[in-house]
């Protein structure tokens, strides 16, 4: 899934190669994607990118007032192409949900799989848009005291706290194992039972894990965006591998549709975490 680093690198690629140009055309292929119809998505034709901006982990391109809110979901993704088919995306077939056609080049939203869950919205304004509307403050943005006023009244557990956009947003499965695994604390450790060490920590992990992301992914073509995210992982997608820091074996707790990854040694004093959703920590 396209985090916060990558959806800057897209509005930082986005803005070099898109801004001035105009929209020439939009081809829908997948109605399930489009999420609104007042005003229309072909409303966006004739007018020009004048922007390009992130609202944690959505994408909004602005075209003479009108924004183009994207959220790629879990296996979407971003496109580009200096030269796109004249004849327009079969709907129902293969993997692009929306093309726009700007003056030469263009892009297209894909999304991979049978689970669909790539948005799109036409909107005067990025907040009539609810899951914009409900985000918390970048993630990027936050200190310790911003932490702890945020988590502190929070049962939730701390992997959980960290991905709910509500609280914080931008942060995803991904960055946030990694997160995790450089501040030393447990995915099950309580969000609002943090003393002010852990929360320090986990404050000075935040801002270095996305903003190195940041520093890597900003000026990578789109295509080569998850082959750089894939390789700055220390624990994320590295089960059975040994962990950079202590040697430990990385571990995996699974769910229904994903997973997540960390060091027992580095994070949990040494005690695997059982692998079903609710039970603690083995004894």
């Amino acid at each position: 899934m396209p985090e916060l680093p990558e959806v800057a690198a897209l509005v930082h690629y986005l803005r070099e190669h898109g801004v001035g140009r105009e929209v020439t055309r939009v081809d829908v292929a997948s109605l399930a994607a489009l999420k609104t119809y007042d005003p229309p998505v072909t409303d966006l034709v004739g007018r020009t990118v004048t922007d390009v901006a992130r609202h944690g982990k959505h994408l909004d391109v602005v075209a003479d007032g009108l924004h183009l809110v994207i959220h790629l979901a879990r296996a979407g993704w971003l496109r580009w192409s200096d030269s796109l088919p004249q004849a327009p995306p079969k709907p129902g077939r293969g993997p692009i949900a929306l093309r726009v056609h700007l003056a030469g080049p263009g892009f297209d939203l894909t999304e991979a799989g049978t689970k669909k869950g790539l948005a799109v919205w036409v909107v005067a304004d990025p907040s009539d848009v609810e899951s914009v509307a409900r985000l918390g403050p970048d993630a990027l943005s936050l200190g310790r005291d911003d932490l702890a006023g945020i988590l502190g009244n929070s049962t939730a557990r701390l992997k959980t706290a960290l991905t709910d956009q509500s609280l914080m947003a931008g942060i995803g499965n991904a960055y946030s194992d990694e997160i995790l695994h450089l501040a030393k604390l447990s995915p099950y450790a309580t969000a609002g039972k943090l003393d002010a060490e852990s929360l320090e920590r986990l404050a000075d992990a935040m801002r270095q894990i996305l903003a190195d992301a940041v520093e890597r992914s900003v000026g990578q073509e789109a295509a080569r965006l998850k082959g750089e995210k894939r390789s700055g992982l220390r624990v994320h997608g590295r089960t059975g591998l040994p962990c950079p820091v202590c040697g430990d074996t990385v571990r995996e707790v699974s769910f229904a549709d994903k997973s997540f990854q960390y060091c027992p040694t580095c994070q949990t004093k040494g005690k695997p975490l059982s692998d079903r959703r609710m039970d603690r920590l083995l004894r």
